[in-house]
């Protein structure tokens, strides 16, 4: 079972950093490479626990579609996702928020199970690994531009 952690270093609060990361439309921003849209449960603003949506994206050159539920949270600290419906047998994906030098460590863990068995094990090795690391490195990368952005425009409009 692959294990896939990243961590970034976001100037900027950790009750911002936290509420991005769970922005439906946000995520869509950071996944704009992939096409993603919300299709299905909540469509746009922040999740809760319990909530969850559907997406639908473009992935190896297929539209896919994933569903995934908020299945814990701790505000501003920590909230775990999981798939519920989709491409992959399983996956989890913790998402964890750390405050260090007036600014928030962003921390991933996702861990996956790849589907059909021995070919996913396979499909890890090759290339799907590497595409999911790729995925969530990125998506923090955006969410920090994002992020550091909002605390700018906040900082230039409380003057």
């Amino acid at each position: 079972m692959p294990i896939i952690t990243h961590e970034i270093y976001i100037q900027a609060p950790i009750s911002v950093c936290f509420d991005l990361a769970r922005n439906v439309d946000v995520h869509t921003e950071t996944t704009a490479k992939t096409k993603e849209r919300a299709i299905a449960g909540v469509m746009t603003g922040v999740m809760e626990e319990g909530e969850s949506v559907t997406w639908e994206a473009i992935h190896f050159g297929m539209k896919q579609k994933l569903t995934a539920r908020i299945i814990e949270m701790e505000k501003p600290n920590r909230f775990i996702d999981e798939m519920v419906k989709g491409a992959f047998h399983s996956f989890v994906h913790t998402h964890e928020f750390i405050e260090k030098d007036n600014g928030t460590i962003m921390r991933d863990r996702f861990v996956y199970r790849s589907p059909l068995g021995v070919l996913g094990k396979i499909a890890d090795k090759l290339f799907l690994e590497k595409y999911m690391r790729h995925f969530i490195v990125n998506r923090a990368i955006e969410l920090k531009k994002i992020a550091e952005f909002k605390k700018r425009e906040f900082t230039y409009h409380s003057m």
